[in-house]
């Protein structure tokens, strides 16, 4: 690795780190081929945008000639972990758990080679769930103060609203985790959101007791848009990396629709475009700020879904938003509906709602009277607008929530 630019200094420059354990220690240790891992939640198929940054982490780790592990927390997933979390989550069923995971081990397979001893990719109930209670108290409970526990953000939060004791093993949990990966695999990094911090130190902590070796953490900042959401959430809910709960088109959209003051940011964390051009477009102003956004959201599509559907995404998007407003592109986001809709004519607002433009018929009448709706590019004069089978053009309409939210309905 001699001559290769040191990983820390990759993400000390593009935003990854928020906090490290001892910083010239860790950057010894990635002058050499080092194993680090990441844990991932898997209560869901697939991951979403908020689940992001520690994958581009993985990333850039594997490409600096470090081996990733991937671990799915398939036992802490039986468990539920508090961090950052202001109630119980749901408990998943083993099953689901392992259907889960086999899912986000294809996705992650996008992002990172798992082929010719690359990456791994574990589920750690493969270990906790044969854990001996007695010997783990035993062997594992002594090591942890209660005062300390207590004192970490992860549990002082929770507290207040109530922690059961399920998750109050959960950073004893964690902790085995990092100190079975350090057995099993001479892992000596992990890596985690902010808010795993305490959980991270504490498996640092336990290896240092049990084996007297020093391994370390590096924590990501918890991200949030300018306009003070957290990633990946939009007014749809959550954006998801699996191309059939959210579309290359809309995952396109998300990133084309960020804030101005974050397309530098994003574009260091998202993309792996060179710092000096990220840097250069950062500093775009006005329409060619608009230009920015088009390259974010671009190479965000293609890490994700591929250049192909990245193409198609930006096509799709040039023509809608260009002169004319052809909707030809397949892949914008379309909702097939019934026509007897059509024959008998429906409001606007109502339109607006069935499609999941708008939550509720009270946000559709506001953005209507606002001026915001609009039917094949013509402004909605009126929120009661009757809307019928005039309106469609080859059994096609489309529907515009404001500037950027295009829908294409269809009749069979």
């Amino acid at each position: 690795m001699t001559g290769m630019k040191n990983v820390l200094d990759i993400f000390e420059e593009r935003g990854f780190v928020e906090q490290t354990t001892d910083p010239q220690l860790l950057r010894d240790l990635l002058e050499g081929s080092a194993t680090c891992y990441i844990g991932f939640d898997p209560t869901a198929k697939s991951f979403h945008v908020g689940s992001l940054l520690p994958i581009m982490a993985l990333v850039h780790m594997q490409k600096a000639g470090h081996r990733p592990i991937a671990v799915i927390g398939g036992g802490t997933g039986l468990v539920g972990d508090p961090s950052g979390k202001t109630e119980t989550r749901p408990i998943l069923t083993r099953e689901e758990i392992d259907r889960n995971a086999q899912a986000l081990k294809n996705q992650l397979s996008r992002f990172i080679s798992f082929a010719d001893d690359g990456a791994i990719m574990v589920n750690n109930a493969d270990w906790l769930t044969n854990l001996n209670y007695i010997e783990f108290l035993r062997d594992i409970g002594r090591h942890f103060s209660v005062n300390r526990m207590l004192a970490a953000e992860s549990y002082k939060a929770r507290l207040e609203t109530g922690l059961n004791f399920i998750e109050f093993n959960y950073m004893l949990l964690q902790a085995y985790d990092y100190w079975h990966l350090f057995k099993e695999f001479d892992c000596r990094l992990q890596m985690g959101g902010n808010d795993q911090w305490g959980n991270i130190l504490a498996g640092a902590d336990l290896i240092r007791r049990l084996e007297g070796e020093v391994v370390h953490a590096l924590t990501f900042p918890l991200l949030t848009t300018s306009s003070g959401s957290k990633m990946g959430k939009t007014h749809k809910g959550a954006v998801w990396l699996d191309p059939v709960l959210t579309s290359p088109y809309d995952y396109y959209q998300y990133w084309i629709n960020q804030g101005d003051e974050d397309v530098e940011r994003f574009l260091a964390l998202f993309t792996f475009l060179p710092m000096d051009e990220v840097r250069r477009l950062g500093k775009l102003e006005g329409a060619d700020l608009r230009k920015a956004k088009e390259i974010l959201a671009y190479e965000a599509t293609t890490i994700c879904h591929g250049r192909e559907a990245a193409d198609e995404a930006r096509q799709a998007a040039r023509e809608l938003f260009g002169k004319g407003g052809s909707v030809s592109a397949k892949s914008v986001p379309t909702l097939e509906l019934d026509g007897d809709l059509f024959e008998k004519g429906v409001p606007a607002y109502i339109l607006f709602e069935q499609a999941g433009l708008c939550k509720t018929r009270g946000e559709a009448r506001r953005l209507i009277t606002q001026g915001g709706g609009y039917l094949n590019e013509e402004r909605i004069t009126v929120f009661d607008q009757v809307i019928d089978s005039s309106d469609l053009k080859n059994g096609e309409l489309v529907l515009r929530a404001g500037k950027k939210r295009y829908l294409k309905i269809t009749t069979p």
